[in-house]
């Protein structure tokens, strides 16, 4: 059991890695291929979609199949594809493509080890498994920050792209060596999402399941890049500085988060504040005059306090039936990460239609976007019924 969790833990960083990228090597993209930031909105955008669209049938899968061949699988041939399709990249089109099929590949590799969390260990330790595993798997930010910076100058940005295709395929086949399915459920068996979404409690949830990641997932996943690049004048040296600055505050939040609920005795409020703070630092990088350190400063504020996103899935959790835990985990899933590539095509518009004097205007609207989106989460979020294990 440990060596898989391991295993799953191992792929989630390539997770992370992924959805982090784009950031990092956007220079050389619009260098080689006229990608714009808009166009790298939309290939980040998708890779979140083809993610979110992978949930329902992930969390068929994981109830049905289990999580070492779905997981095994998918990665194998989504992550691994799409990496070598990214090498060989000639349009931005072929970005396009490649993204939607790494999202594909990694869109099983959290919920397989979640659904394991749920079903083989106790309940009580599920927000702090859960906040483990997304803190170690935001180590995938940090690599594809500075140490991606590093890879593309001495192999190459497609070197480094067949390199990691090598790597997916290379750890899918660990996953299916080591993971090992938790025995069958007993009792109940049928359900569906309807009977998921047939339960009030989880209503107040899914609104801030669908904006907690925005500002992470979007800023981290891309416009740390842009921003920096245009507003700043850094390159990819730069930026990865920044971007790793802001991934270490990641993982330093998911594991504060991990083991919060225990401490303070609620889940409800301490993702109701995090949140409310993210939001406000969001505020902040909108209003205040651009400085280099004051947007690293506060790109790490969002980065710890929004690190959320275990324990927002740690709340829904507890209100799943075991035999639906998987469809449970996804459904939440798929708010989270569906909004994210929603928000990536709704931001690289902001961007397009924005004039650019001065360069900080269009990111300022993006901040303003992601700040709105959390309040609006957050405000439904108030009728919530808190429940810890």
């Amino acid at each position: 059991m440990r060596a898989g969790i391991a295993a799953l833990v191992a792929a989630y960083v390539l997770s992370q890695f992924y959805r982090a990228f784009l950031a990092v090597l956007a220079p050389d993209l619009g260098r080689d291929l006229g990608a714009t930031p808009e166009d790298l909105a939309t290939a980040s955008g998708l890779w979140f979609l083809a993610f979110a669209a992978m949930q329902l049938p992930v969390g068929w899968a994981l109830d049905r199949i289990g999580p070492r061949l779905t997981t095994a699988v998918v990665m194998g041939l989504g992550a691994g594809g799409g990496a070598l399709w990214m090498a060989w990249a000639v349009t931005p089109g072929d970005v396009n493509a490649a993204m939607m099929l790494i999202g594909v590949g990694c869109s099983p590799v959290l919920m397989a080890a979640y659904y394991i969390f749920a079903r083989s260990f106790s309940p009580a330790l599920f927000a702090t498994l859960a906040g483990v595993t997304v803190g170690i798997g935001t180590m995938g930010n940090i690599a594809a920050s500075l140490p991606l910076a590093w890879a593309a100058e001495a192999l190459g940005w497609r070197g480094t792209m067949v390199a990691l295709a090598v790597v997916s395929v290379a750890v899918a086949g660990v996953v299916g060596l080591m993971v090992r399915d938790p025995e069958r459920v007993t009792g109940p068996t049928k359900g569906s999402i309807l009977d998921l979404l047939r339960m009030p409690a989880l209503w107040p949830i899914l609104p801030i399941a669908a904006t907690n990641y925005l500002p992470l997932g979007a800023l981290r996943g891309l416009w740390v890049g842009p921003y920096y690049a245009d507003v700043f004048g850094e390159g990819p040296a730069g930026i990865g500085l920044v971007a790793l600055v802001m991934g270490l505050a990641m993982v330093a939040g998911n594991f504060a988060y991990g083991p919060a609920d225990r401490i303070l005795g609620t889940r409800k409020w301490l993702n109701f504040g995090g949140n409310a703070i993210t939001a406000a630092a969001l505020v902040a990088l909108a209003v205040l005059p651009p400085g280099w350190w004051t947007g690293v400063v506060l790109l790490a504020v969002i980065g710890f306090f929004g690190a959320s996103f275990a324990m927002v899935i740690a709340h829904g959790r507890a209100f799943f039936p075991p035999h639906l835990v998987g469809r449970g985990v996804t459904l939440l899933n798929l708010f989270a990460l569906g909004s994210v590539g929603l928000a990536q095509f709704a931001t690289g518009r902001f961007f397009a239609a924005i004039p650019p004097e001065p360069a900080h205007a269009p990111y300022a609207a993006i901040f303003w976007f992601f700040a709105i989106a959390l309040v609006v989460g957050l405000i439904p979020y108030l009728f919530a019924r808190d429940r810890t294990d």
